[in-house]
């Protein structure tokens, strides 16, 4: 068994991100691994967004383009997640970095797990976009069909009670 030193941790910003960070600094700890809080900008939100700027032009705020637009929800969801880590984990965001990419999200963190040297992934099970699990399959069943490294999956106790 490898050495954990990077830990992937995928949040979207829904009500399991805060579980996922949990367990992700928990399991850091134990290896004293580097934590990188991933989030991605779905390509199919931003697909929908130049679309609609093209067929309505005063869509997006007076002066923005679909770029500023994007940086600017970038920079709204790193405040999300500074605020997430200032408010339960001060004593470890030293052990912290926010990373965010634009793209498929399965395809961006099977990515990032090369480009950053991952040992292993956290991530919910369930996220944002529960009914696209319908149409298309989950993001996490796609990762943890297709990734190098072991993916461990966080689920609510409550949610997922025995009958």
């Amino acid at each position: 068994m490898n050495k954990i030193k990077k830990i992937l941790a995928c949040v979207d910003l829904s009500q399991y991100s805060l579980m996922t960070l949990e367990y992700a600094v928990e399991l850091a700890k134990g290896s004293r691994a580097q934590i990188i809080v991933f989030n991605v900008i779905n390509q199919i939100d931003t697909s929908g967004l130049a679309m609609t700027g093209g067929y309505f032009p005063g869509y997006l705020p007076s002066g923005t383009d679909l770029e500023g637009y994007l940086e600017t929800l970038k920079k709204d969801r790193h405040e999300k997640i500074k605020a997430i880590i200032k408010e339960n984990f001060l004593n470890d965001a030293s052990m912290m970095s926010i990373k965010f990419e634009r793209g498929t999200p399965f395809e961006c963190i099977l990515q990032a797990v090369e480009t950053e040297n991952i040992d292993l992934i956290v991530m919910a099970n369930k996220g944002r976009r529960n009914i696209s699990r319908v149409l298309f399959g989950s993001t996490a069943e796609k990762v943890f069909r297709h990734s190098p490294v072991p993916v461990i999956s966080v689920r609510d106790k409550n949610e997922f009670k025995r009958k």
